[in-house]
């Protein structure tokens, strides 16, 4: 079982910084799936009340200038970590104007991810700092509780197809909506490739569900993928399901209510003809009602 990476391009390691550091603020612990192609940051809670899940996949060639590993068997080419995801974030503040950033699987009394981190010098030899990150080895009967969430199709907090939403907050004292329009509805394709489509629905009607706002603010609070579109998709009082896009980066979040009442992170490298569709402004002007 080996791994080691190498990042040259300042761009790439910046980027992908910024992505650690947004998984650092919505999980205290997370596993690192290592496979030939990607890498995945996933977070799993069991719990009927409040569990917490996260999926972050990340294609190795758009970050990565050099990639190998060797998972546990030929037949299981991957390789699966239990980590703190706050450490990897601090050893990679080190590298802010680093030459080079290597990643490696190491043994060091126990399993650890070494990184270390070229930095430039004024002599010929150049300054390393190393940093050891403790991590577990997840081993493979327990692989089948970290496979990606399945999503159920969407309706379109308070929304139509005719291009209005609805964010409302409510308390004993104070009731604020905040009225957002003429946002676009672009089609939703499902699993097996097809288009949603709106005919024979009523576009008046509107699609609500409750969430809880500090999942929220930890969703928008937590995100440094610095959005230039936004989606929101709503299960009628089910799921709200939030997509924060990027020309190569999606953070996905989702409330799913029920008797799992779950909160879904991923990133994923976006398809190419995401950045061919012609999308609305997601952010048109906003009015607020108080009573």
């Amino acid at each position: 079982m080996r791994f080691r990476a190498k990042i040259v391009d300042l761009a790439c390691l910046n980027h992908f910084s910024r992505i650690i550091n947004t998984i650092a603020k919505l999980a205290k612990t997370c596993i690192l799936r290592l496979t030939v192609c990607k890498l995945y940051f996933i977070l799993s809670d069991k719990v009927a009340n409040g569990g917490a899940s996260m999926w972050c996949e990340l294609s190795q060639g758009n970050f990565f200038d050099e990639f190998q590993m060797e998972g546990v068997a030929a037949e299981h080419n991957e390789i699966y970590l239990e980590l703190v995801p706050e450490n990897l974030s601090r050893a990679l503040k080190t590298a802010q104007n680093a030459k080079a950033v290597k990643i490696k699987l190491t043994n060091k009394h126990c399993p650890c991810l070494s990184v270390a981190v070229e930095l430039p010098s004024l002599s010929s030899s150049s300054r390393i700092v190393t940093h050891d990150i403790p991590v577990g080895v997840i081993p493979r009967r327990m692989w089948n509780d970290f496979r990606e969430p399945s999503v159920p199709d969407f309706d379109v907090i308070e929304a139509n197809l005719s291009g209005e939403m609805n964010l409302k907050i409510e308390t004993d004292l104070v009731s604020v909506t905040t009225h957002f329009k003429d946002l676009g509805n672009p089609p939703w394709a499902s699993e097996d490739g097809c288009q949603s489509s709106a005919q024979g629905r009523d576009l008046e009607s509107m699609a609500e569900a409750c969430i809880d706002i500090k999942k929220l603010q930890q969703l928008l609070a937590g995100q440094q993928v610095n959005p230039t579109k936004a989606l929101c998709n709503i299960v009628r009082k089910r799921i709200v399901h939030f997509i924060l896009l990027h020309e190569e980066v999606s953070l996905q979040g989702i409330d799913i209510k029920g008797a799992m009442n779950l909160l879904f992170m991923e990133m994923q490298m976006l398809n190419r003809r995401l950045k061919e569709r012609q999308w609305h402004n997601p952010f048109p002007p906003i009015t607020n009602d108080y009573k």
